[in-house]
């Protein structure tokens, strides 16, 4: 794989896992908030979730968050993102459930080095 050809599959990866958290938010929120959207709590940990992909040093190669030797967030948004995931997370594939098996897929195999 060229670096070019690596570089989309990694922004790809970004892509699916920003769309992923995204989505388990938008559950969350609308099924715990009774929001339409995003109320100003999952606005805020949305954009702070999306600015730690973004910023990940593992790039498209990296582990799931919870396997992960670095953690980028901190204790407040971690605690956060734990309850998001594990409330949403049961839902997914009812809602989601391509978005659903490829976050499974994405994480199998992958343990930071």
């Amino acid at each position: 794989m060229s670096e070019k050809e690596h570089r989309e599959s990694s922004s790809r990866r970004i892509d699916r896992e920003i769309k992923t958290i995204k989505t388990m938010i938008g559950i969350y929120c609308h099924k715990k908030h009774k929001a339409k959207g995003l109320c100003a709590d999952c606005r805020g940990l949305l954009a702070y979730a999306v600015d730690r992909l973004k910023k990940c040093p593992h790039g498209g190669d990296k582990p799931p968050c919870k396997q992960c030797r670095i953690h980028c967030y901190k204790e407040e948004y971690r605690t956060r993102i734990r309850e998001v995931m594990s409330f949403a997370g049961p839902f997914m594939p009812l809602y989601h459930p391509f978005m659903a098996v490829r976050h499974a897929l994405d994480g199998l195999g992958k343990k930071d080095k």
